[in-house]
This record gives structure tokens, sequence and C-alpha cells, in this order.
């Protein structure tokens, strides 16, 4: 899985991590911060980084097989990108006010 997909899952499910985990990840994904400066930043190895982010990923991944909450989300958003090219006028305007609630 790439950092891209795990940043998304972290963006669903990451408040259900524990908080050292959930600060490595944000750090990594959100901030593209290395495992050097994230072990600064946290006052960690950088071995403890790395077991955090595992774990993370581990428990992310995990999550969203069962949930499967992201791959709804990443088909209802395909779904309205072919809906837009379809209709126009206010279905059109329907279509992307669904699409911004989404993106909350």
């Amino acid at each position: 899985m790439d950092n891209i997909e795990l940043a998304l899952l972290f963006d669903f499910y990451g408040d259900l991590l524990p908080e050292k985990q959930r600060e490595c990840c944000d750090l990594k994904y959100n901030e593209d911060l290395s495992l050097a400066e994230i072990a600064e930043h946290c006052g960690i190895s950088r071995q403890g980084v790395w077991d955090n982010i595992r774990h993370a990923e581990n428990a992310l991944t995990e999550t969203e097989r069962k949930l499967g909450i992201v791959e709804d989300f990443l088909a209802i958003r395909e779904e309205l990108s072919r809906l837009e090219k379809l209709t126009d006028g206010e279905a059109k305007d329907a279509v992307r006010r669904i699409r911004m609630r989404l993106e909350k």
C-alpha cells in the first residue's frame, strides 16, 4: 500500500489510533517528516517511530478491511465524477453539492 492510500486511511481512521501512533503518522503523512525528524520531535528512537508507524498502518488497513468506508467513499466519488460528465443544469449542481459533502 502506498503513502497516499495510507494517508487516506489515516484521514478516515486516525482518531482510532493510540496517541503516539497517531502523532507519528500525522508527522509522516501530513508533515512529510523523516523517521529521524519524527524521532527527534517525539523524543523516541527511529526504531520506536518505525514500530509506531508499522503498528498504526496495520491497524488502519485492518480497520478498512473490516469497515470498507474508504473503499465506499472512493467508489461514490468515482460515480459522482461520471454523473457530472453526463448531466447538466440543476442535476450537475446537485452532484457538486453531494461531492462537497463527501469531501468534508
